[in-house]
Parts: C-alpha cells; sequence; structure tokens
C-alpha cells in the first residue's frame, strides 16, 4: 500500500504529490510547521499544535487555510488512510505560489497559502534510545532571532546536528552568550539538587508544546522548577539532563561536550517525567 499524503486539498499518492516551484516555503523558506505525535492510532495534545501554529502564522501575517477543525478531520484522515498506530504527521503551511519570485509578500486574496501533510511510523513508547539516553555537543546559535516562530528555515539546526554527528554526539546543544538556548529540534533541561531547570520562554527558544506539558506534570508531581538560562559548565556539573520535543517525549541525555551527566545513565527525573507524560498524553489523545 503506496502512502498517502495531503497536498492543497487533495489525498494522493506520495509519489504523485507536487508543489509548484514557485511555492515560496521551496524559494525563501517562507512556511511554518507542527509535527504531532500518533499513538494507538490516535493523535496526542492537537490543540497544544495547532494553538501554536496559528500564533506562528499570525506573527507572520499569514492566512490559514483550513479552519482547525478541518485540519483535525485531515490529520484523523491521514491516519485512516495510512494505518497509522505510532509515530507522527507532519504539517507544513507555506504563504503560497505567485506567479512570480518575490520579496514582498503576495496578497493572500490572490495567492492563498499553500498546505501539506504526511504521516511517519515511528516508535514512541517503547525507544532504545530513551532508555539508554544520548550524549550532545555545544555549538554556537548562529540561527535567526525569532525562535518562537516554528518556521521552515532548519538549515542550521540541520548542520549542528551533522557537526554533533561528526563529533560522536546525536545532538548538539545550542549557545548563545554563554547560556544554552535549546536543542537542535527540542528544549533542554538539566536538574540539580532535585530541581528541574530549563530557559525561560523567550523569542530565543520555541515555546515547545511537550515543554508545556512536561512542566505541567513536574508541577502537579510537586518537582522544583526554575526557568532561567543555564551555560554549559553548570550543565556538565547537573545530577541529568534532558530534552523534550513531539516525538522524543522526554529524552536523557547522559554527556555534553565529553563530560559525563552525573552517573552516566538516564536519571530519575527524567526517567519518571517520561512515564508520565506516556501515561497522561495516551489516555488524552484524541
Amino acid at each position: 500500500m503506496s502512502q498517502i499524503v495531503y497536498v492543497n486539498g487533495d489525498y494522493v499518492a506520495a509519489a504523485d504529490a507536487k508543489v509548484s516551484v514557485f511555492d515560496r516555503g521551496f524559494l525563501m523558506a517562507d512556511a511554518v510547521y507542527e509535527v504531532t505525535s500518533v499513538i494507538g492510532g490516535k493523535i496526542v495534545d492537537f490543540d497544544g499544535h495547532a494553538t501554536r501554529l496559528q500564533r506562528s502564522m499570525r506573527e507572520l501575517d499569514m492566512v490559514p487555510p483550513v479552519t482547525m477543525d478541518e485540519l483535525l478531520a485531515i490529520h484523523r484522515e491521514l491516519i485512516t488512510r495510512n494505518n497509522l498506530d505510532e509515530g507522527g504527521i507532519y504539517l507544513q503551511i507555506t504563504r503560497g505560489a505567485p506567479t512570480e519570485r518575490d520579496f514582498a509578500w503576495p496578497d493572500p486574496e490572490e495567492v492563498p497559502c499553500g498546505i501539506v501533510l504526511f504521516t511517519f511510523s515511528k516508535p514512541l513508547v517503547d525507544s532504545k534510545v530513551m532508555d539508554e539516553g544520548i550524549k550532545v555537543v555545544s555549538l554556537p546559535d548562529e540561527r535567526w532571532g525569532r525562535r518562537d516562530i516554528k518556521t521552515t528555515q532548519l538549515l542550521y539546526p540541520s548542520y549542528a546536528k551533522m557537526q554533533a554527528k561528526k563529533q560522536g554526539a546525536q545532538d548538539a546543544w545550542l549557545v548563545e552568550d554563554g547560556f544554552v538556548t535549546e536543542g537542535t529540534a527540542n528544549n533542554a533541561y538539566i536538574v540539580k539538587d532535585g530541581t528541574i531547570i530549563t530557559r525561560q520562554l523567550s523569542n530565543d527558544i520555541l515555546h515547545g508544546i511537550t515543554r508545556a506539558a512536561i512542566l505541567r506534570f513536574a508541577k502537579e508531581a510537586q518537582m522544583k522548577i526554575e526557568e532561567r538560562p543555564f551555560t554549559i559548565a553548570e550543565a556538565q556539573e547537573a545530577d541529568e539532563a534532558f530534552v523534550t520535543s513531539a516525538t522524543g517525549f522526554c529524552q536523557p541525555v547522559i554527556e555534553i561536550d565529553g563530560a559525563q551527566i552525573g552517573s552516566g545513565v538516564p536519571g530519575n527525573i527524567s526517567k519518571r517525567l517520561r512515564e508520565i507524560y506516556t501515561a497522561e498524553m495516551t489516555a488524552a489523545a484524541i
């Protein structure tokens, strides 16, 4: 069975899917995106992702091509058509395809936004990476300043990921003005003396949907939380570290720039948060 994707109003086989060469997402990364997790054929935290999507579009003066109810229906139809049990759905909305390339934005009344969705299978609940943890290296954060808008401008995060792999690590933590901002595709945390420390929300980091859920569950479990910047040196002296993302859940970090974190294995707090998040999100999936 060939994969079915959604492109500008139509469900088509992936091999037959096409977008215009003039699409601004292709030419200028003039696009926003979201990735939602799917567990047991149900969508995790759709409302959170839909809210962030709408905010990203508002920040860029983009007009949604569908309502959020229609978007939910598209997600569910793709799950059904692709028989997806566990994995995720990638959604991208572009500023559309005018008839010529121009730095100025086209009139949304004349050029509607483009929309593409596709599914992918991936183990989320049972993952060897989750059980063993990952190694990260630090790199300078050289992305554009509006990281709170979830755009497709991902060249530098991709570059940083590959630099990490060249150094024998799985990911990079990005550093600006001496402090960690976030990972290449996740929010970053350390734990010291039982306190969870993570950078506060601003334009400097993505307002992670999984981040919001993890911190909510941590507060409900009466864990201590400090939202503030931290350095790589502080992280290397932490008792544990982890990252969060939509398809990574709560992923332990066991080494930073060659320095072992804590005992060198996933810590109790990150493991507990992963357990809580998995149970709560599975139960609330729609």
